[in-house]
């Protein structure tokens, strides 16, 4: 069979006979992953789309969402994941802003949306909705063959638009180059192997579930067991099912996964890497992870536009609770003060990022790339410091940095202590405007089922563990806390 391939970088063979791909127990050789790919290629050239063009895709976790992404990658076009959870508006902003040509969309979002076809042609410009229904699957399937071109590397494959905290999201460009380099540092980092099964229940759009759930396991040629969505109970009926050797998932995800471990233990020995990234781990989680259930849970962190990971901890040498590891192979790290000086060995500073996997810069926004990216070092506007073993410790984001009477207060710091309080299941902290103090510290709470607690006791025990000017001056509980999709808190949105 032919290679699959990202532009000109082609995964590891596998036996045409193994399984790449299992959905709802449907089980794709990578034979036929590879001819789907290639017929999904075709099909896009029929309708003249071709190298440069931009192409957006609204799928969810599907072995679609996969053929349609490298089809897209293979003739030369530009990917733009859409986040599932965007508003019509919203999507329509990135639409326009990426000069989408086509939308690739599963028929379930078109109906979620109230979408008329005609009217995003109309109002966007956008050529070719290609809905991916049993007609259109049947086109496909039937599409002729054509020349597929040769790619440059170092041309852009993927257009990923990052939220931001500010202003209108940005699109990262990353290369074919930027996206294989990242995953297969990765397969070094996660000590990969030809046997491993990987579940994938984060959201293909993201990065972090493309490249770690996706393109690491089809580069080594592993199976991926596809989730639509994640449910705790059916992430431990499938480690047991199809005996996965790796779990990739958010904070949340493990939080929400610990409590039902403990309402039903279920036997997870097939699990050898659990890895965390998208927002920081509680110590209390990392905890209980490695040491009760025994399963190792190592902490990275990553960014969209570092394609995405930057660093892991060690799954053999020495986890560090509280650090999100050491730089992946051929990332560079460093820690500077405002001024672009780098800080001596545990000073807390701006993290910058250089590497292979660093994007080329946002599209067609080239003040923001210049401030972004200064000499090849990525300013990543996180906050954090390095040890002395070179461990990396995430701090706090610049913009989440909370300044009362010109002390400064790190959020994380104050979550942390709130995470390790038994009752407390989530938390956030933000700052709230205060008219003497600049800003004072508010904490959001949702309690684990069935738990009490009231305000003023969660009060003096906060006293005990947090210096005065750190306490929070407002405490909220709260039923749940708002996330994107790939389970993210979404502090913007708390007030």
């Amino acid at each position: 069979m032919d290679a699959i391939h990202l532009g000109n970088f082609y995964l590891k063979n596998s036996s045409p006979s193994d399984f790449a791909l299992i959905y709802h127990d449907q089980k794709i050789t990578y034979k036929k992953l590879d001819e789907n790919i290639n017929q999904y290629a075709h099909y896009l050239t029929s309708l003249g789309i071709g190298k440069g063009d931009s192409v957006a895709l609204s799928c969810y976790n599907t072995p679609e969402f996969i053929y349609s992404y490298l089809a897209i990658t293979k003739i030369g076009a530009m990917v733009v994941p859409l986040n599932l959870m965007l508003t019509l508006d919203e999507l329509q902003y990135i639409l326009m802003n990426a000069e989408t040509k086509a939308i690739i969309i599963h028929p379930k979002i078109v109906e979620k949306l109230q979408l008329n076809p005609d009217s995003l042609k109309e109002g966007l410009g956008i050529e070719e909705i290609i809905i991916l229904d049993d007609t259109v699957k049947q086109k496909i399937m039937q599409s002729a063959q054509t020349n597929l071109p040769q790619l440059d590397p170092s041309s852009t494959s993927t257009l990923l638009y990052t939220s931001g905290t500010t202003g209108k999201p940005k699109g990262a460009m990353l290369s074919h180059r930027n996206l294989l380099e990242n995953a297969k540092s990765c397969e070094f980092a996660l000590e990969g192997t030809g046997s491993d099964v990987f579940l994938c229940v984060l959201p293909m759009f993201h990065t972090f579930g493309f490249t770690v759930c996706v393109l690491l396991p089809l580069y080594v040629g592993n199976t991926i067991v596809i989730h639509d969505s994640f449910h705790p109970k059916e992430v431990l009926e499938s480690i047991q099912k199809y005996k996965i050797t790796v779990f990739a998932g958010i904070p949340a995800m493990y939080i929400v996964l610990s409590q039902a471990m403990k309402a039903s233990p279920q036997p997870v020995h097939s699990l050898r890497a659990a890895v965390s990234g998208g927002a920081p781990l509680p110590l209390e989680i990392f905890k209980l992870f490695n040491e009760d259930y025994q399963i190792p849970l190592i902490e990275g962190y990553g960014l969209t536009e570092a394609s995405p990971v930057v660093s892991f901890n060690p799954l053999s040498g020495v986890k560090k609770g509280g650090s999100v590891g050491l730089p992946l192979l051929h990332n560079e790290v460093k820690v500077v003060d405002p001024g672009g000086n780098e800080v001596a060995t545990g000073e807390i500073g701006e993290i910058l990022v250089k590497g292979p996997n660093v994007m080329q810069g946002y599209y067609k926004a080239e003040e923001e790339t210049a401030s972004t990216i200064v000499n090849g070092w990525l300013h990543t506007g996180d906050l954090g410091y390095i040890d002395h073993e070179g461990y990396l410790f995430i701090v706090d984001r610049k913009k989440e940095l909370i300044i009362t009477r010109g002390l400064n207060v790190y959020p994380r710091e104050i979550e942390e202590v709130l995470y390790a309080h038994p009752s407390i299941l989530e938390a956030a902290v933000i700052g709230a405007p205060d008219p003497t103090k600049g800003e004072i510290v508010k904490a959001f709470v949702v309690l684990k089922p069935g738990e009490q607690l009231e305000r003023k006791e969660l009060s003096i025990y906060l006293q005990k563990h947090l210096a005065n000017y750190k306490l929070p001056r407002q405490i909220e509980f709260v039923e749940q806390l708002p996330k994107n999709a790939a389970g993210k808190i979404l502090k913007k949105q708390l007030k």
